[in-house]
């Protein structure tokens, strides 16, 4: 077991960053079902990260370890990690303020090019079916883009994206969760999301020349 958490087991093994922030427990579940398609390709290992609530009170700060869940992201995980999935609810069509000021304290990791050349995606969760999914999506990549990683979306040889109603998109996996988070995962979420995390693991593998 990693010194970290459940997931990265063998140190041998390409590591997969699944870097998310989730309030009410959502996409953190789809965090997991990511993780699970990452873990089912050999060779592979996903490490499960979060990153702490940004406060509106300079007084109060988050604990330095987290209640439940994932531990908190560190910068070296960038540094170590072949690929990235990376989720996060939608706040008004774009990523929550808590994802947005990491990534805002990613400069040397940037300057150094870290993440250039690895593959990447992106998922979330939102309330209601149309509160900006596809844009939260697609927000999240452009800080991916500027570090230079290879975005992955998910194809429609998936049949699920023709018949969902709950979520999923071409431009990563996403969830309907409901106004008070009570949308269980449906059977296509669910296979979505774990197809992401398998395309992203075999393509982190031939990116690495390892498949």
């Amino acid at each position: 077991m990693g010194s970290k958490g459940p997931y990265n087991t063998n140190m041998t093994n390409t590591s997969i960053l699944i870097l998310y922030y989730s309030r009410h427990g959502s996409t953190r579940k789809l965090a997991e079902l990511i993780a699970q398609g990452v873990e089912s390709v050999a060779g592979c290992d996903a490490r499960l990260r979060t990153v702490p609530a940004v406060s509106t009170v300079t007084e109060a700060s988050a604990p330095d370890i987290p209640a439940d869940g994932a531990p908190y992201v560190e910068l070296a995980d960038l540094e170590q990690c072949a690929g990235l999935a990376l989720g996060s609810p939608t706040r008004f069509g774009n990523m929550a303020s808590a994802m947005k000021y990491f990534w805002d304290g990613t400069a040397p990791q940037w300057l150094s090019g870290a993440l250039a050349g690895k593959p990447a995606c992106v998922f979330t969760s939102t309330g209601s079916m149309h509160g900006g999914q596809e844009s939260t999506l697609l927000s999240m990549m452009i800080p991916l883009l500027h570090h230079g990683m290879l975005l992955l979306g998910l194809p429609y040889t998936h049949p699920e994206l023709m018949s969902t109603s709950s979520g999923g998109s071409p431009y990563g996996a996403s969830h309907w969760s409901g106004v008070n988070g009570n949308q269980p995962i449906s059977d296509d979420t669910r296979a979505l999301a774990i197809a992401l995390g398998q395309r992203l693991a075999t393509t982190a593998l031939k990116l690495r020349g390892e498949s």
